[in-house]
């Protein structure tokens, strides 16, 4: 398993609630606005595109929507995926109860913050020193699948009933993930199993983030802009508050959650088994001055037991590996010993 740790932080939650009218200094950014496309701009914002599971799935549809989302995977690294096949009374159970949760006290959620030297529970992520800049958010992180790398404190200490709709809505995406890979796998035209065989026993990691309400939200990160490290992310926005941001072109532009849709990321190693075809794409999560915003996202990754490289089947004399195959429990290690930025940690893996 990957090794190392976080360093504990205060819950934003219970700082949001003293109604400080200034931010404290560790959470305050001077890099971060760079601008974004204007909300006076909104007519020209660049829409995501969105993926319909329906005409993927259909006969009559379905080469042309794979072709859809070839370029769409080029070109964006980020789509919505509408009709997703997902019932929506689970998607709405698990928005109802994740909020429960995010509302439960301070003492209650102590039980699942994280322990010295774990990455697992609820805190941040990547922070490996008191003087590194925080984000605005808390965040429960923990291993989903396979169940026995499940740690005893988090998942199966859940209250009901959320624990055993997380079970149902973890299975479910599972399911809907690998179908995703299997027809990336078909766009680039693949050997059948190189995507199975990685990820069909891999595993799959959830971080619910809970963004209070900040009184200088121009002055704070949500999240910090980044790639994802896994394979393929799943987002819910579990209520309807915005402030997911990619980068497309050098400007950060805004997403627009579709109704019912989840929001489909390429990870770096979804770039690095595409040899570069699928890129990964930096995002980031601004604040908000007076509503909270809850999100699950949900990352699949290949087994630990794998190596992650370029597919040999993508590899020929013309298109030679841009990128290292190392084993995917030495790929995380790496992964998690750095602060995040941007997609640094991809250069490390070329060539």
């Amino acid at each position: 398993m990957v090794s190392g740790g976080s360093l504990a932080v205060p819950s934003v939650k219970e700082m949001a609630k003293e109604k400080m009218g200034k931010v404290p200094a560790r959470y305050v950014r001077t890099e971060v606005h760079e601008p974004p496309f204007m909300a006076n701009d909104a007519e020209s914002f660049p829409q995501l595109p969105f993926i319909d599971m329906v005409r993927l799935t259909s006969p009559e549809f379905m080469n042309s929507e794979l072709r859809k989302l070839h370029e769409v995977c080029k070109e964006w690294g980020f789509f919505q995926l509408i009709n997703h096949g997902v019932a929506i009374s689970l998607v709405e159970d698990i928005k109802k109860e994740f909020e429960e949760f995010s509302n439960m006290s301070k003492e209650e959620k102590n039980q699942y913050r994280q322990r010295p030297g774990d990455l697992e529970g609820l805190g941040q992520l990547f922070v490996l020193s008191e003087e590194q800049k925080l984000d605005w958010a808390d965040m429960m992180y923990m291993v989903t699948l396979p169940p026995h790398l499940r740690k005893p404190h988090l998942f199966p200490k859940l209250p009901l009933p959320f624990r055993e709709t997380l079970e149902t809505y973890s299975s479910e995406l599972k399911k809907l993930a690998l179908k995703l890979l299997n027809y990336m796998a078909k766009a680039l035209k693949m050997e059948t199993d190189e995507m199975r065989v990685l990820f069909e026993e891999g595993k799959q990691e959830m971080r619910m983030s809970y963004y209070p309400p900040c009184p200088e939200p121009d002055k704070v990160m949500g999240l910090t802009a980044h790639s994802d490290a896994t394979g393929l992310t799943i987002l819910l926005q579990a209520n309807d508050v915005g402030g997911l941001q990619i980068r497309k072109d050098g400007k950060w532009v805004p997403v627009k959650p579709l109704e019912n849709a989840f929001i489909v990321n390429i990870g770096d190693i979804l770039e690095i088994i595409t040899n570069g075809i699928y890129p990964s794409i930096e995002h980031r999560v601004t604040a908000n001055s007076e509503k909270e915003r809850l999100s699950i996202a949900t990352f699949h990754s290949p087994r630990l037991d794998a190596e992650v490289g370029p597919a040999p089947s993508l590899i020929t004399p013309q298109t030679p590996a841009v990128f290292k195959t190392v084993t995917v429990t030495d790929y995380y290690e790496s992964y998690f010993s750095r602060e995040l930025d941007g997609k640094s940690f991809l250069d490390h893996m070329r060539i």
